[in-house]
């Protein structure tokens, strides 16, 4: 039996499957393509923003500097710093102050990544922490005791303590583990198309809105449309052909271009569900199996590497027995509000890209305060990812929030003791939880700080430690002190 199942092997699901692997949880990925990469993924849509939490939690592990893609064109990013609804700010714009908590040596916001190398860095990442891939095994049904669960994928059955589905917006672990799925319906159909054009010059460059929907064009024959058709098209699941593409790039472009080939096409929607609850017994989802919107702003890998990041160590203490009580529903009590919140932003994103009066004022009205200061400093927080913050039940300006003063401690995936002063009290009270805590020694502004594995502040004092509250909070998120791991 194993410990955890992991239903897809996307970015989600890969590590989700290290962060298990990491802390000797036994573990196996079903993978319904029997191959791991496609052309879309290597595609300049197949590029991905990653916004400061996937960073840093990249960066814990050891595996940000795996990645190539980042180190070549971290430079464009220089100035532009994002956008919402298309509307660009600059990073100089930002005033960078308003986020005391955030080092000012600390890691780029936001780099750029290839899918399929994030991929193949994951997927090696978990071979070598011992995770077996089943490539060519869809998970079809799945049934759940109070001990364990059944998984079922093709003619073959599998048997677990836990199962995640990581499986994408038509997860089936979601509806084997009878998820409610709630949420609103689409107002478009996005088109990300590669195409030879017979008169190349007729389309703009970048990002264009126009009284029938937007286009963008990266390069030359890379495009992506949105056409405000209700998701028709995509919903239908017809095939793209040539004619289609050339139809809806003259509508949304108002021009008479022509398609001379398509070569690669596929389509989504800006449909925004949310699972009401990302755990039901031993079955929890992750990824887009919890959540889906459009790609706006490119939030949803983001997403869903926070969601990993997140459930892996809570489900690990889980399997290991050194959980206390209550610390797995905590993965929904943290991730639930914020998918909520990012598929709001989504939403509102939408909302002033409609092809109507209305939308193009409220648009309008958005340039002017993202031309602010403080404009660009919010909706840079929002889509960096700066402005995460957890509810800790702990009232200090660094509760809650990420921190990279000990992210070289954090890579055995153990909790991190915080210590600017050598105090032997801290050392003493570190030795109680030797297997799940490491005590360093750091230059802080802070006293100490309690960092959970997730590279989230658990607990912070200024001058002399409360041993009181550190003893509270280390209970809370790591269990009794000297508790044995069940084999």
């Amino acid at each position: 039996m194993y410990d955890v199942i992991i239903s897809g092997a996307g970015p989600v699901g890969l590590f989700l499957a290290c962060e298990l692997a990491l802390a000797k949880c036994a573990v196996l990925i079903l993978e319904q393509s029997a191959q791991s990469d496609s052309p879309l993924k290597r595609l300049p849509f197949g590029l991905r923003g990653l916004s400061s939490p996937s960073i840093e939690a990249l960066h814990r592990r050891a595996l940000l500097d795996e990645l190539e893609v980042p180190k070549r064109i971290e430079h464009p990013f220089r100035r532009h710093g994002g956008h919402f609804a298309g509307i660009p700010f600059d990073r100089d714009d930002v005033d960078a102050a308003q986020w005391p908590w955030r080092l000012p040596d600390a890691l780029p916001p936001q780099l750029l990544a290839e899918m399929a190398e994030l991929e193949a860095v994951l997927a090696r990442r978990a071979q070598a922490l011992g995770v077996e891939l089943r490539r060519g095994l869809a998970v079809t049904a799945a049934h759940q005791t109070g001990d364990d669960v059944t998984v079922h994928a093709g003619e073959e059955t599998f048997a677990a303590r836990w199962l995640v589905g990581c499986d994408g917006a038509r997860s089936a672990v979601r509806k084997a583990g009878g998820f409610t799925f709630a949420g609103t319906e689409p107002e478009f159909t996005g088109y990300s198309v590669k195409v030879d054009l017979a008169e190349p010059h007729q389309l703009k460059a970048g990002r264009n809105a126009t009284p029938n929907g937007m286009y963008i064009q990266s390069q030359p024959g890379y495009l992506a449309m949105g056409d405000f058709d209700g998701g028709a098209v995509h919903d239908a699941g017809r095939p793209v052909t040539r004619a289609h593409v050339q139809d809806v790039l003259r509508r949304v472009s108002c021009t008479d271009v022509t398609v001379a080939a398509l070569h690669v096409a596929t389509t989504w929607t800006d449909r925004a569900r949310q699972a009401t609850a990302y755990r039901n017994g031993r079955i929890l989802l992750a990824g887009d199996a919890a959540h889906i919107h459009s790609p706006l702003g490119g939030q949803g890998l983001n997403l869903g590497l926070g969601d990993a990041m997140n459930l892996g160590w809570k489900l690990a203490a889980a399997v290991h027995g050194t959980a206390p009580a209550g610390l797995l529903d905590t993965y929904h009590a943290e991730r639930h509000p914020v998918g909520a919140r990012v598929l709001d932003w989504s939403r509102a994103q939408v909302a002033i890209m409609r092809p109507a009066p209305a939308a193009r004022a409220l648009n309008a009205v958005m340039r002017d305060l993202m031309a602010t200061r403080d404009g660009a400093t919010y909706v840079a927080g929002r889509v960096w990812g700066v402005d995460l913050r957890y509810d800790v039940g702990v009232d200090h300006p660094l509760a809650g929030r990420s921190v990279t003063v000990c992210d070289r401690a954090l890579r055995d995936g153990r909790a991190v003791l915080v210590d600017a002063g050598g105090d032997p009290a801290l050392a003493a009270f570190a030795r109680g939880y030797s297997d799940r805590l490491v005590h360093v020694r750091a230059p802080l502004d802070a006293g100490a700080l309690l960092v959970r594995p997730d590279g989230i502040v658990a607990w912070a004092c200024n001058g002399p430690p409360d041993l009181a509250g550190l003893a509270q909070a280390a209970a809370r998120w790591l269990g009794d002190p000297g508790q044995a791991a069940c084999a």
